[in-house]
């Protein structure tokens, strides 16, 4: 009797290799790899299939019948669920994943029908925290079910408009003898709800675990197999949510959704601005800088604190900017303005927890940076965006006219941007504020 063949899988990133090695080669964990069976089932089961005759690209039927959900969901997705779609989100533990589909699950049943599959909770947990979201819906169905063969013939059986797995991990495929949450199994689970969704138009959302590392658990095919990727992201002393997609088939990948976690559920953030400014401060080293979020601009607080250095090298933190962006505005600001930072501690913070990437925030940094050492307060009528060279020039960045709309909008009088941009902002710009043009970070010093 011949012994089964085994390969030793790597859980982390699915590399297979004949014997246990400690470091896996391609993501370099450590003591990832795990002895699994090395099995056919996968090639038969697709062996099945019938084939499909090629069609002419013209001659393909297109008829975009999304499903909605609320709005800042619909924002990141492009619309809504599009037909025979596979959704993947990702997010830390507790931050709110299953209650953001169950609500989704919700909304999109307003009209069709749907399932929510929980592996996770009983049907009666399920009840409970929906009662406690103060949902009810005739058309949204929850099962309790771990087995995708069970699974699927419950799909077959209800035929819903869209359906809802939580999560992936949990579920397991019987031609296989690997437990759940292992490669093998998320592999090819993934891929019988993909063939099943694209066959039968039903749209699928899948619930994935992430990592310490902040990547969802599993094999990086998963995240190629499906059609959108979302992050579901959040602090765990804050409040609100935000929902970003890393991939996305069906819209833009720029959007973000914003939402607000309370004691009913999710409440979707509709002044984003307001939110981030309610608790700003009256004191030197504050600036507020519009900054986008997909396509939308939110503004933010950007605040500094340089204070004397008690130590013989002078101490750099930053949180929610780059502290290699931070070094290279404090050393400008030092070889062009002349501000004698050497012998100062420098700390910067964005009020509310935000990380903020694009180079648009430099001119804010910079001006916190001069009002905290000068201790000179900056008006709160003011705020301020533009990317820093290393020249000291101010450098144009795009979607100027959404940020100055929005800070009119907020109730701000005065906008310090990039002189490029203000040239051609001149004419269409709101009448309740004023723009300055900035061409040298020198310029900043005439104003304090």
């Amino acid at each position: 009797m011949s012994s089964l063949k085994t390969v030793f899988i790597c859980q982390n990133c699915g590399n297979q290799n004949p014997k246990w090695q400690g470091k896996c080669p391609d993501c370099d964990s450590w003591n990832s790899f795990v002895e699994e069976e090395a099995s056919g089932h996968s090639l038969h089961v697709l062996s099945e299939t019938s084939p499909s005759e090629p069609v002419l690209l013209d001659q393909v039927l297109t008829v975009e019948d999304r499903i909605p959900t609320f709005k800042e969901l619909d924002r990141v997705l492009g619309g809504g669920f599009v037909q025979g779609a596979l959704i993947l989100v990702g997010g830390a533990p507790g931050v709110g994943k299953s209650t953001l589909l169950l609500q989704a699950s919700h909304a999109a049943a307003r009209e069709k029908k749907v399932l929510y599959v929980s592996g996770e909770e009983s049907e009666r947990q399920t009840k409970l925290r929906g009662e406690r979201l103060g949902l009810k819906s005739p058309n949204l169905l929850i099962a309790h079910e771990i087995s995708l063969d069970i699974i699927l013939s419950h799909l077959k059986k209800i035929k819903p408009a869209a359906a809802v797995i939580d999560s992936i991990q949990t579920l397991y495929k019987s031609d296989y003898n690997q437990a759940p949450g292992s490669v093998t199994q998320v592999r090819e689970c993934a891929g019988e709800l993909q063939r099943f969704c694209k066959q039968s138009g039903t749209t699928i959302v899948l619930v994935g675990h992430i990592t310490k590392e902040g990547s969802i658990a599993g094999p990086r095919v998963l995240e190629h197999i499906v059609d959108v990727v979302l992050y579901f992201e959040g602090e765990n002393h804050q409040s609100y949510r935000l929902l970003r997609a890393f991939k996305n088939r069906f819209g833009s990948t720029q959007e973000t959704g914003i939402f607000e976690m309370t004691g009913c559920g999710l409440v979707e953030v509709q002044n984003p601005s307001g939110l981030f400014l309610q608790s700003r401060a009256d004191s030197s080293g504050s600036v507020v800088v519009p900054v986008l979020e997909g396509q939308r601009a939110l503004l933010m607080e950007v605040q500094a604190l340089v204070s004397r250095s008690w130590y013989g090298i002078p101490k750099r933190t930053a949180a929610g900017i780059d502290l290699n962006r931070m070094a290279m505005i404090l050393a400008v600001l030092e070889k062009r303005c002349g501000l004698n930072l050497g012998q100062s501690d420098v700390y910067l913070n964005v009020a509310g927890g935000m990380k903020i990437k694009e180079p648009a925030i430099d001119l804010a940094v910079a001006a916190a940076v001069v009002s905290s050492a000068k201790d000179q307060v900056i008006p709160q009528e003011w705020v301020m965006f533009g990317e820093v060279g290393l020249g000291g020039e101010v450098r144009a960045v795009p979607y100027a006219d959404e940020r100055i709309k929005e800070a009119a909008r907020i109730g701000f009088k005065k906008a310090f941007l990039p002189k490029t941009n203000c040239s051609s902002l001149f004419n269409s710009k709101p009448d309740s504020i004023a723009l300055v043009g900035i061409e040298k970070v020198q310029e900043i010093l005439c104003n304090f």
